[in-house]
């Protein structure tokens, strides 16, 4: 069993910055992928970012390339997400996964994640 716990959500006006953060306590944390979905109102839930467990590989969906970045801490059990030039359409719940399975053909399917954690909102005003 993995917990995960999000923070550093907020409100923040567009094109501003925000660094999300996942700890994970429980089974060994390195053993595991990373990923950050997330989901708008009335959306369904949709890939964001993905780092393989040593952290050497990371992916991206489309719309965030170039502005956010995912990386990883083993030593602190904690994952990333740095968020740049934040645009009203990524207001969002935010969630991050542990997946013990990842590959490059199936890292954007949320249903390879076998951990969610309870997710943390950001808001991105215009």
């Amino acid at each position: 069993q993995v917990q995960l716990v999000e923070s550093g959500g907020g409100l923040v006006q567009a094109g501003g910055s925000l660094r999300l953060s996942c700890a994970a306590s429980g089974r060994t944390f390195s053993g595991y992928a990373m990923g950050w979905f997330r989901q708008a109102p009335g959306k369904e839930r949709e890939f964001v970012a993905a780092i393989i467990r040593s952290g050497y590989s990371t992916y991206y969906a489309d719309s965030v390339k170039g502005r956010f970045t995912i990386s990883r801490d083993n030593a602190k059990n904690t994952v990333y997400l740095q968020m740049n030039s934040l645009k009203p359409e990524d207001t969002a719940v935010y969630y991050c996964a542990a997946a013990r399975n990842l590959y490059s053909g199936n890292y954007y399917f949320s249903s390879t994640y076998d951990y969610w954690g309870q997710g943390t909102q950001v808001t991105v005003s215009s």
